[in-house]
């Protein structure tokens, strides 16, 4: 039980730190177009995430996949940049019909497998091979429980915006991708594999 709260805490940490901006980033980018009533909606959202991430977290530190860690740190925000870009085409709070699930919940799917691959190089750098599955499942719980939260916090303040300050939810998704795409392509620019190169 110690083991678990251990790796617990060294996954919710992972995610609520400045260090963790791109995750929060992309998190709220994918909340952003539901209110607080679709709550549901999100948690699926989430899930598809979470489905993602585990895998390639997983098949990492397992030892199973591996990509140069300066082209993972750079595709993160590119996934980011494409999720917000994405919230600007699509009404908010778009319901799901009969033909199927959003594009975003397949966004979800799909980047996630690319910020496991992040999660997994955090995770080898912490651990060795005794009681692997169990450390993973327990750093995996924690990043969850994180997500979770910031999920919580970005519709409580949806919520606010919208129903008491009273903008228009689509002013508020605008507004907000808008952010985020330029923090994005910040990071993206930062993150550019080559920069040493054209450095030196």
């Amino acid at each position: 039980m110690a083991d678990f709260n251990l790796y617990f805490r060294l996954g919710t940490h992972h995610i609520l730190t400045w260090e963790a901006l791109d995750h929060i980033l992309f998190v709220t980018a994918l909340c952003l177009r539901y209110q607080l009533k679709e709550w549901k909606k999100v948690v699926l959202l989430v899930t598809a995430f979470t489905i993602g991430h585990s895998l390639t977290l997983a098949l990492g530190a397992l030892g199973y996949v591996h990509f140069a860690r300066n082209w993972i740190e750079f595709l993160i925000p590119l996934t980011i940049f494409a999720t917000a870009l994405n919230n600007l085409y699509q009404s908010p709070a778009k319901p799901v019909n009969s033909s199927g699930l959003p594009l975003i919940y397949f966004f979800a799917l799909f980047f996630g497998l690319i910020h496991g691959l992040a999660f997994a190089n955090t995770f080898i750098s912490l651990e060795g091979r005794e009681d692997l599955v169990a450390h993973l499942f327990a750093f995996n719980v924690g990043i969850e429980a994180a997500q979770l939260l910031i999920v919580a916090i970005v519709l409580g303040i949806s919520y606010i915006i919208l129903n008491i300050l009273k903008l228009s939810s689509k002013g508020w998704l605008n507004i907000m991708s808008i952010l985020i795409i330029l923090a994005s392509i910040k990071m993206a620019v930062e993150r550019w594999p080559y920069n040493n190169q054209l450095h030196t």
